[in-house]
């Protein structure tokens, strides 16, 4: 979160970029811009699928409505205050929901907890798990303990994998160049108060794993170490309303049901509204976060761009709202693409890997390093995301059929899980287009210093913070969140 605020200021100086796409365009060029606004269409579209898919999956399982239907009412619900309000609605929206969230999981975990037997219950079910699964006792509970070797973690990847991988190319290339997540800082009142934004968002966010991962650890002792059928989380069905089975002859869990049924198992009727209303409101804001950033993105950077220059801002208003719909009816097709993960989270991680990853590297040379050059990041964005193919197309996870998974090429290596699978394909996005960046730069001229000012961080004039109150500034912000990390990662080592 600190490096976001850092990347703040030569991306919002002057209020030139209106977009991470444009951003690129004053930066680079405009094939550049155009390049990133396309992959970035996609990665929104996948996204709010995801979404979508998982409100169909709630809708469906508490309703018993057919998932067709599930998946068509959600995306009228999100269409319907999209239409009406725009960006401003979505992110009053995303507030109230941010708050649904907080109140529909804390009572979750806490009931959650009672019923293991607390923490000491908790670590002391999961320890005999993991050893039952052939990993050392304390794999759930402890995060970099068992990273020296990817077989003896649950997750299936060593601590490079992890460091590099999510730590640094995924977490950095979504906090950094994710226009869903910059657009909301770029709603800031001041640049103190952009900078501002991500740090005071990290300060809850450290804390959202205790309400979103210690469900999934309850779900999985109240589940047990064997079997389908035998615990809290079901077979994933085919069409045919049978288990799904893969490579290797064991059902597939469906490990997208695992809150929703364990808020059927542990709440009241009456706070079961409450998490269900949770659940709705987290996939609501995904699903109109991603939207309203497609339509921008679509309007600004590839509409006016290239199709219709220097229509009446009506026409636009028109075309954005026309792109809302089309993004909804491209989302309904990616909700079934979901559908052939049984994670949710690693189809999301793989989207990112492919635009987030390359792009991330584009931005860090770009802000960082004034002799990068149009042809270069172009060339190098390009090449980063066609890296991310290859390498997911030469490799599959374990268990897996080659297709959506990889191993579409062919399969020259196996991975102990899609993560894994995912964090490497990261890697070798970012570093493909950091590498042929560097290279094409330097064999292509530069800009000169007087065209790149506001736009690269050494050319970018240091402006003084706004805010008088010390506790306030993003400096101060910044010391007490790494702080805190430090701090959390050495209790939970």
């Amino acid at each position: 979160m600190v490096f976001v605020a850092l990347f703040m200021m030569p991306f919002y100086y002057g209020s030139r970029a209106r977009s991470v796409p444009e951003y690129l365009k004053l930066r680079f060029d405009e094939k550049t811009r155009t390049l990133n606004a396309v992959s970035f269409a996609v990665m929104t579209v996948f996204s709010s699928g995801i979404s979508m898919y998982a409100l169909g999956k709630l809708l469906n399982l508490l309703l018993g409505w057919s998932f067709d239907a599930s998946i068509l009412v959600s995306a009228v619900i999100v269409l319907s205050y999209i239409l009406l309000g725009g960006l401003t609605s979505a992110i009053y929206n995303e507030v109230l929901q941010f708050f649904l969230i907080v109140f529909g999981f804390f009572p979750l975990v806490w009931l959650g907890l009672t019923a293991v037997g607390g923490w000491h219950g908790l670590s002391t079910q999961l320890a005999a798990i993991s050893t039952t699964r052939g990993f050392p006792a304390d794999a759930y509970t402890h995060a970099w303990r068992t990273m020296g070797s990817a077989s003896q973690n649950p997750i299936g990847v060593e601590w490079f994998g992890l460091v590099m991988g999510l730590g640094f190319v995924l977490s950095f290339g979504y906090w950094c160049t994710d226009f869903l997540v910059v657009q909301r800082a770029m709603a800031a009142e001041s640049m103190t108060a952009a900078r501002r934004t991500p740090l005071i968002a990290a300060l809850p966010k450290m804390f959202f794993p205790f309400l979103v991962i210690l469900p999934g650890m309850i779900a999985l002792v109240l589940s047990g170490a064997h079997g389908v059928g035998q615990g809290l989380i079901p077979a994933k069905l085919t069409a045919a309303g049978t288990p799904l089975i893969d490579v290797s002859g064991h059902p597939v869990l469906d490990y997208d049901l695992a809150t929703p049924m364990l808020l059927l198992r542990l709440f009241p009727t009456g706070m079961l509204g409450l998490g269900l209303t949770a659940l709705l409101a987290s996939f609501m804001s995904g699903m109109a976060g991603n939207v309203t950033a497609f339509n921008t993105v679509w309007t600004y950077d590839i509409y006016q761009a290239h199709i219709r220059k220097g229509a009446s801002d009506a026409h636009y208003l028109w075309m954005g709202r026309a792109a809302t719909v089309a993004g909804i009816v491209l989302a309904i097709a990616a909700a079934y693409v979901a559908s052939a993960f049984n994670n949710i989270m690693d189809l999301l991680q793989l989207v990112f890997a492919f635009v987030n990853a390359p792009l991330f590297a584009t931005f860090s040379l770009g802000m960082f390093w004034r002799r990068t050059t149009g042809h270069g990041a172009f060339t190098g964005l390009l090449c980063g995301t066609l890296g991310a193919a290859v390498h997911h197309g030469l490799t599959l996870p374990a268990g897996a059929s080659a297709g959506i998974k990889g191993g579409y090429l062919a399969v020259v290596h196996t991975y102990p899980s899609e993560l894994a699978q995912t964090f490497w394909t990261a890697i070798t996005a970012w570093t493909t287009c950091m590498v042929i960046t560097i290279v094409v730069s330097l064999m292509t001229q530069p800009r000169p210093d007087e065209e790149l000012r506001g736009l690269v961080y050494a050319l970018t004039p240091r402006q003084r913070d706004s805010e008088h109150n010390f506790w306030k500034r993003p400096a101060t912000l910044g010391v007490i969140v790494l702080v805190m990390t430090l701090l959390l990662n050495f209790v939970f080592f």
